[in-house]
C-alpha cells in the first residue's frame, strides 16, 4: 500500500496515499516544526510519483532541492522512528518566482484571473468591483483579449468614454469608479504586481510533471517578497487553485493524488474576505478532491481556517500551541475538539506540552475513517533543512526543462493594440468616405475581404462604421486562439471568475 511515514508514537503513523486528496491541515506556533512536517509530506508525495506545488514564504523550503548533511542527531531520530533505508537525498525541484528573480516567471492573463480575484487584489469596494465586472463583460462579449494591465486600462478608458451607450446595455457606468480602478492599478504596478500579468502564461501541465525516474517534481514558488503583498499572494494562490478546479477532469478516487497543493500562511486567504468569496472557496475545496487534487493548509492556528473548510480537512498535523493569551487558549480548545480523542492522554493539555519536532497527528485510515490522534515524533526530512544559496538556485534553474518556455516574455496583439489602432483610424474613416474596404491585414500582410456587419451599437463604437471588417477578422483569430470560441459567443467563467476550458491561450 502506498503510504507516507509521518513519524512514530506508540505505533508508526502513516498518511495513506489513497486519501491524500482528502486535504489536510498543518498548524502550530512559530518555531515548533511546521516546516519540517511540510518537507516530510512533500518528499513523501514526490517519492510516490505525486507532483507537489508549495510556496516558500521564509526561504527554507527551498532546501528540498539539495541533499541534507548527515549528523548524529538526525540519524538517531531516524533509527528511533524506524525509517527504512534512511539516506540524505535531494528531491526534483522547479523554482518559480512571480517577479522572475529567483525562478521561472509565473504569469497569467488578466482575462484568466477574472474580475472577482482581481478586484480583491486591487482592494476594490463592491461598487468598484461591479464596474470592473462591466469592463470584463464587455471584453468577453467582444472577444477582446485582456493579457496585461495595459489591455485592462484600454478597455476601462473605452468604457468611460462611451459610458452612455454601455450603461444602456450593461448597467450604470460610473466614471468615478473607473478612476478609482485606474488608481488601484497604478498602486499595483508600483508594488511590482504587473509582473503577474502577461504571456507566456503558466500552463497547469508544467506543475504536474514527474522526472525520468518517476518521482513527482516539487514546484516551489519563491514568496519571501510576495508575502509582503498579502492580498496579491493569497489571490494568486487562490487563482491557481481555481484553475486546477475549472480545467482538470473528474477522476474520482485514485490510488494517489494527481497533485498536492500546499497553501502556506492560510489565514491570509480568509482575512477580510467577503462572505461570497469564502463560500466559493469552500465550494472549490469541497469539490476539487474529485479532480485528484489534495489541498493542505498551513497556518499557526486551526481557527485561521473557517469551520466550513476545516471540516473538509481529513489529515491533521498539530504542532505545539502555547496558551499564553485568551486567543491562544481558545485556539488550543479548537484544535483539541477537531481530533478524534485518544483515551491515553488529554489532547488539550498535550498540545501546549509538545516539544519541537513533535506533533499530534490524525490521518484517514481504512474506509476513510480518521484514526485516534497520536502523539508523534515527526520523521527527519532527507533534504537540507535550510535555504539554498543563490548560486545553487541559478544552477538548478539553468538545468530546468522549461526555462526556454517562460523566461522570455511575449507581447502579442490584444485589447490595447486593437483599441489604440481603432482610435487612430477613426478620424481618416470619417473624413474619407471613399476609402476602399480592402486593406492590409494585421500581422499577416494579406488583404482581407469584407465581412458581414455585426456587433450593434457597441460594435460601431469599437470598430467604427466603416473599415471594421479587417478588425473583425483579426478579432476572430485572436478570440479563437484564446477561448476556442466564435465571435458573438460569450466567454464562460467559472465559480471564481476564471475562464472555463483548457485551451484558452491557443
Amino acid at each position: 500500500m502506498s503510504q507516507i511515514l509521518m513519524g512514530k508514537g506508540d505505533q508508526p503513523v502513516y498518511l495513506l496515499a489513497k486519501y491524500g486528496n482528502r486535504h489536510g491541515l498543518v498548524a502550530g506556533a512559530t518555531g515548533t516544526g511546521k516546516t519540517v512536517s511540510l518537507m516530510v509530506l512533500a518528499e513523501g508525495f514526490s517519492r510516490l510519483g505525486v507532483p507537489v506545488f508549495m510556496a516558500d514564504v521564509k526561504g527554507d523550503v527551498s532546501g528540498l532541492a539539495m541533499a541534507g548533511t548527515p549528523n548524529e542527531k538526525i540519524l538517531k531520530r531516524a533509527a528511533e522512528i524506524g525509517v527504512d533505508g534512511y539516506t540524505q537525498e535531494a528531491s526534483p525541484v522547479l523554482f518559480w518566482d512571480l517577479f522572475g528573480a529567483s525562478g521561472h516567471p509565473v504569469r497569467t492573463t488578466v482575462s484568466e484571473m477574472g474580475p472577482t480575484l482581481l478586484g480583491r487584489i486591487l482592494d476594490l469596494n463592491d461598487t468598484q468591483t461591479g464596474m470592473l465586472e462591466i469592463a470584463f463583460k464587455l471584453a468577453d462579449d467582444q472577444g477582446l483579449l485582456l493579457l496585461d494591465l495595459d489591455d485592462l486600462r484600454a478597455v476601462l478608458g473605452f468604457v468611460a468614454e462611451n459610458r452612455e451607450a454601455i450603461s444602456s446595455q450593461y448597467g450604470l457606468v460610473s466614471t468615478q469608479s473607473v478612476a478609482a480602478i485606474q488608481r488601484a492599478l497604478l498602486s499595483l504596478e508600483r508594488e511590482g504586481g504587473e509582473s503577474l500579468f502577461g504571456e507566456p502564461a503558466l500552463e497547469l501541465f508544467d506543475l504536474m510533471r514527474t522526472d525520468l525516474s518517476g518521482r513527482g517534481i516539487i514546484s516551489i514558488m519563491k514568496a519571501d517578497q510576495l508575502i509582503l503583498r498579502p492580498k496579491l499572494y493569497s489571490s494568486f494562490l487562490l487563482w491557481l487553485l481555481s484553475e486546477l478546479f475549472e480545467n482538470l477532469p473528474e477522476v474520482g478516487d485514485l490510488d494517489r493524488p494527481k497533485l498536492v497543493f500546499f497553501f502556506d500562511e492560510a489565514h491570509l486567504l480568509f482575512d477580510d474576505a467577503p462572505a461570497m468569496l469564502r463560500q466559493r472557496v469552500e465550494q472549490v475545496v469541497r469539490l476539487i478532491r474529485s479532480k485528484g487534487i489534495g489541498v493542505y493548509f498551513c497556518s499557526q492556528f486551526p481557527d485561521d481556517v473557517p469551520d466550513e473548510i476545516l471540516g473538509q480537512l481529513g489529515n491533521r498535523i498539530q504542532h505545539a500551541l502555547r496558551a499564553y493569551t485568551p486567543r491562544d487558549q481558545k485556539a488550543v480548545r479548537t484544535a483539541a475538539e477537531t481530533f478524534v480523542p485518544n483515551p491515553k492522554f488529554n489532547v488539550a493539555e498535550v498540545i501546549s506540552q509538545l516539544a519541537v519536532g513533535e506533533a499530534l497527528v490524525s490521518t484517514l485510515q481504512d474506509k476513510g475513517v480518521p484514526m485516534p490522534v497520536e502523539r508523534t515524533l515527526i520523521c527527519p526530512p532527507r533534504c537540507r533543512m535550510g535555504a539554498v544559496t543563490p548560486e545553487e538556485t541559478s544552477m538548478i534553474r539553468a538545468r530546468s526543462p522549461i526555462g526556454g518556455k517562460y523566461d522570455t516574455p511575449v507581447n502579442r496583439e490584444s485589447a490595447y493594440e486593437i483599441i489604440s489602432r481603432r482610435a487612430q483610424e477613426a478620424e481618416p474613416e470619417q473624413t474619407d468616405q471613399a476609402e476602399p474596404v480592402r486593406r492590409e491585414a494585421p500581422r499577416t500582410g494579406k488583404a482581407e475581404q469584407p465581412a458581414e456587419r455585426g456587433g450593434g451599437m457597441l460594435g460601431d463604437l469599437l470598430w467604427g462604421n466603416k473599415g471594421r471588417e479587417g478588425m473583425f477578422q483579426a478579432l476572430a483569430k485572436q478570440a479563437a486562439r484564446t477561448v476556442g470560441s466564435q465571435i458573438g459567443r460569450q466567454i464562460l467563467r467559472g465559480v471564481l471568475g476564471g475562464i472555463l476550458g483548457g485551451s484558452k491561450r491557443r
